[in-house]
């Protein structure tokens, strides 16, 4: 019996596609792409504040960075 896949809410992708843009700025900063998604995956509830409070990746990243 085949599984039914599971559908992600436009909001939570376009929160992905946000992260993986953050992502692409850590890496223009310096970061291994590895380093970049650690970073996000260990510190993913403060870049989800930074979404919703607006911020572009770049600044998103640029914050990250500091």
């Amino acid at each position: 019996m085949a599984k039914k896949k599971e559908e992600l809410d436009p909001e939570t992708m376009e929160l992905i596609q946000w992260c993986i843009e953050v992502e692409g700025w850590l890496v223009k900063g310096g970061a291994t792409v590895q380093q970049a998604q650690e970073h996000i995956e260990e510190q993913v509830e403060w870049f989800t504040d930074l979404f919703y409070d607006g911020l572009s990746p770049e600044e998103a990243a640029k914050e990250a960075l500091a």
